[in-house]
């Protein structure tokens, strides 16, 4: 089975997370620490650290992946690929080059449209009919890495970033979980 680290934080991350369950030895689940939320301010977890600890599997919540330390705990974890899906940190390049695989992300949407943080959002508010999710490479740009594979997904009028969110993180879950085994052996060109 292969070693992979799986980093990402909101909602949308879940059922990409969900899909790699069992199929895959997840050494470890990186996620942001956790914040103050709603009206009272109590310390909330990421949706994506309740979702690990469900499963058992260990949980990092660095401030920065920039730390040595950090850095050296992800080697010492040998993952043979690292899995993105909207973490909230750029990635530096001491991480992307520890796994031999490389770092994936599964970004929510047709790249090269709509780089950056708020992809689904941006897509809505420009009147987009159309949209999707990409499996990339992810190199030291910001969502400019190659790309392994794209799927699509139409956008409806009743569509809000929330529903859209969650069509996109099922599509990308099955994207990665249909792509991820022909990576791992070689058989996909980054394009």
């Amino acid at each position: 089975m292969k070693r992979l680290v799986f980093m990402g934080t909101p909602e949308f991350a879940v059922p990409i997370l969900e899909a790699l369950v069992g199929s895959y030895q997840i050494v470890a689940v990186v996620t942001q620490p956790d914040q103050p939320t709603g009206r009272g301010q109590k310390i909330g977890s990421p949706p994506i650290k309740k979702l690990a600890l469900a499963h058992g599997l260990p949980v990092l919540q660095p401030l920065s992946l920039r730390r040595p330390e950090v850095v050296a705990e992800l080697k010492d974890l040998m993952p043979e690929v690292i899995v993105v899906a909207a973490f909230g940190q750029i990635l530096p390049p001491e991480v992307l080059a520890i796994p031999p695989h490389g770092c994936l992300n599964v970004h929510a949407s047709l790249l090269p449209r709509y780089r950056g943080a708020a992809p689904i959002a941006a897509a809505i508010l420009a009147g987009e009919e159309q949209t999707g999710v990409t499996l990339m490479l992810m190199d030291e740009g910001l969502d400019t890495g190659p790309i392994l594979t794209q799927a699509g997904c139409k956008i409806e009028p009743q569509d809000t970033t929330g529903s859209l969110s969650v069509k996109l993180a099922h599509l990308g879950a099955g994207l990665l979980v249909e792509t991820l085994p022909r990576w791992l052996d070689g058989q996909l060109v980054p394009q």
